[in-house]
This record gives structure tokens, C-alpha cells and sequence, in this order.
């Protein structure tokens, strides 16, 4: 099955020890790039998460991006009584030696670090349900990916179809195209009253005949156009192999137009080369 390298999933999860929000982002690249935004409590989650990604995935640039809010029980603050006692009695002793000052407000000993305090989240069960989060968001990112690769097949192929067509007029108008240059060759001789030499008429021909021969090119333009439906079927990460197969029917393509001796076949060669830019554009897509 062929993968497109774009797609967007996100993916919510809620647990005992809170809620989870993922997000997943993927647009194309040369490489598999994998960039993660986790808060600080989950950063361990990383290097799992890239096995996770690595197996699944070949290409493509995915951003990953977790939002998480702890459950807290209610009535979970406590006070830390011993460390508010000493920061009591450490101004006292202060206005001992500087003399009377302002009462230190409680709203200012409640921002004391270490004054107040929750019970600690699971952090391991968090771990797993994270995890397990970000495998229903990477489920559907893969979904979405293969619906969009499917999309793209079937655009390459109709754009196969159209190129073969082509060929087809190319082939069926060759004929009549030689016919007409020899024709009007002759006819222009025949303007200017210049007496023609039948042998060498004829080695002229044969010499244009060589130049517009494109049979060789065609052939090749059909032996790419198999390989890129063999790879089509073959699915799997084969955006390289594609992108390669474009590159050589391109340089079939601007052959055929150097050869050309009639402004017929010069517009089926431009013709050829928007077909073929259009499939690579969408191969840029593939995984």
C-alpha cells in the first residue's frame, strides 16, 4: 500500500492520573525527522516514543505535542508546618537585630518553596497511559495516511493513462509526419526548378529518417511507465524509487522534443513533460 507523508491526528486520553491531549503532525521529507513537545514531567517519554515512530514510519518530518493536567484530589494541599515555624522564628530573629518591622504576610509564606505541597501523580502510570494515548493518535495518523496515499495512486495512475495516450499519437502520427516532409521537401525543390538527384534525395531521407527516429524513446517511456505501476502495486515506502522513475521519463520526454520535425510532436513532447511534473509533485507526497 503506498503512505502519504502528510497527515494530522490527534488523540485524547483520561485516566485516574489525569488527562492526556496528543496531537500529531506529519508533512513530507527527504528523511524521517521527529521533533517532540512534552511537558517537563513526561520528557522520559521521548526516547520511547522514537522506537514507537521509527517502526511505524519510514519519511517523513512528525511533530509530536502532549498536553497533560494531573488529577488532584480535593483537599490534596498540605501545609508544611515545621518549615513555617522556622521561617518564623528566622524573623524574629531578624528584627531582633535590625529592630520592629511589617508582620510577614501569609500570602508571602504560602509562595515559600516547600510550604505547600500535593501528593505526587503516579508518574509510571502516567508513563503508560500516555503511551497508550499516543498509540490510538499514531493508529489514526497511519489511517489517514493510507487514505491519502490511495488518493495519490490513483492520480498517478490516471496521469499513467494520459501518458500512454500520448504515446499512442505519437506513434500513429510518425508515419504521416515523414510522409509530409518528404513531400514538401519535394515540393520546394520543385518551386525553385532545382533537379533532383534521386540517390541523393534518397540518403537525405535516410539521414532525416535517423535524426526523428524515436522509436528507442518510446519504448523506453513504456518500460518506465511498467516499472512505476510494478512499484505502485508493490506499495511500501517507494517514494525514492518513484521520484528516480520520474527523473528518467523527463529525460525520455526532452529527447523526444529535440527530435521533433513537426509542431505536433513538439506539443505531445510538452504535453508529456506537465504529466510527468504533475506525478512528481504528488510523489513528493510519498512516503
Amino acid at each position: 500500500m503506498i503512505l502519504s507523508m502528510t497527515a494530522f491526528a490527534r488523540s485524547d486520553g483520561q485516566s485516574q492520573v489525569g488527562s492526556f491531549s496528543w496531537e500529531i503532525r506529519a508533512v513530507n521529507s527527504r528523511y524521517l525527522e521527529l521533533h517532540f513537545r512534552l511537558p517537563d514531567s513526561l520528557k522520559a517519554l521521548e526516547g520511547d516514543l522514537r522506537d514507537v515512530l521509527r517502526n511505524k514510519l519510514s519519511r517523513g518530518k512528525v511533530e509530536c505535542s502532549l498536553k497533560f493536567v494531573p488529577q488532584l484530589k480535593e483537599q490534596s494541599l498540605s501545609v508544611n508546618e515545621q518549615l513555617v515555624a522556622q521561617i518564623n522564628q528566622a524573623c524574629d530573629q531578624v528584627h531582633g537585630i535590625i529592630g520592629p518591622g511589617p508582620a510577614l504576610d501569609s500570602l508571602e509564606i504560602l509562595k515559600w518553596p516547600g510550604v505547600l505541597s500535593a501528593p505526587g501523580v503516579d508518574m509510571e502510570l502516567a508513563r503508560q497511559q500516555a503511551l497508550k494515548a499516543f498509540d490510538g493518535g499514531l493508529t489514526d495518523l497511519i489511517a489517514m495516511r493510507e487514505r491519502e496515499g490511495q488518493s495519490l495512486t490513483v492520480f498517478i495512475q490516471q496521469r499513467i493513462s494520459a501518458i500512454k495516450l500520448e504515446i499512442e499519437k505519437v506513434t500513429a502520427l510518425l508515419p504521416q509526419i515523414l510522409k509530409a516532409q518528404r513531400e514538401n521537401l519535394l515540393a520546394r525543390l520543385a518551386a525553385v526548378k532545382i533537379k533532383v538527384d534521386e540517390d541523393r534525395f534518397e540518403q537525405e531521407m535516410v539521414i532525416l529518417l535517423q535524426k526523428a527516429d524515436v522509436d528507442e524513446e518510446l519504448d523506453r517511456l513504456q518500460a518506465h511507465l511498467i516499472e512505476v505501476e510494478r512499484i505502485l502495486k508493490q506499495g511500501g515506502a517507494v517514494g525514492r524509487r518513484l521520484d528516480f522513475m520520474m527523473q528518467e521519463l523527463n529525460r525520455e520526454a526532452n529527447t523526444l522534443s529535440s527530435k521533433s520535425i513537426s509542431h505536433l510532436t513538439t506539443q505531445i513532447a510538452v504535453q508529456l513533460k506537465v504529466l510527468i511534473e504533475q506525478m512528481r509533485e504528488q510523489i513528493q507526497n510519498i512516503e
